[in-house]
């Protein structure tokens, strides 16, 4: 199967909102409570969605060749400034992973950030998210660690740091 890569547009957020709310129930569903996961909201995440891609914002689709949105990631600079650039999202609905389309969307991320001058990538990760293998296949370094808190409960998040 063929997949295009593009620049997202406001018209993608309800797209983008779904991949967003499917991934995270795919994926932290053995890590966060069933009731934190059903309480997510295609509608509240395509109000975020259409904020951040009204505004000058580096998100990348995947789509299907007939247009349908299967992974997105969303890149820019670091939010703390202590380092250049971040990785603030990369999603795959589940039946879409492991086709290329994750690495595909994580290369043309390095490559936005380069654009912006970046000279380094930063990716907060859950420390139980399985999914974290895919990083670690580029060598970052573990330079963090955060508890966050999801519906109630704490979480360890690393903080990794990839020279791009």
């Amino acid at each position: 199967m063929e997949f295009l890569y593009r620049k997202a547009c406001l018209a993608d957020a309800e797209s983008i909102a779904r991949v967003h709310v499917e991934s995270w129930r795919s994926t932290y569903k053995e890590i966060v409570s069933d009731r934190y996961l059903d309480s997510l909201s295609i509608e509240e995440k395509k109000l975020k969605w259409e904020r951040i891609l009204s505004e000058d914002h580096h998100t990348m689709v995947s789509t299907t060749k007939d247009g349908v949105v299967v992974g997105f990631a969303s890149v820019g600079k670091e939010r703390s400034g202590e380092y250049d650039g971040e990785l603030y999202a990369i999603y795959l609905v589940r039946d879409f992973q492991g086709k290329g389309i994750g690495r595909e969307l994580f290369s043309r991320s390095i490559s936005s950030l380069k654009a912006l001058g970046c000279h380094d990538m930063f990716i907060w990760v859950l420390r139980e998210n399985a999914s974290k293998t895919f990083y670690y296949s580029y060598n970052p370094e573990i330079v963090k660690e955060e508890t966050i808190i999801i519906g109630g409960e704490g979480y360890v998040e690393e903080g990794l740091l990839l020279s791009i």
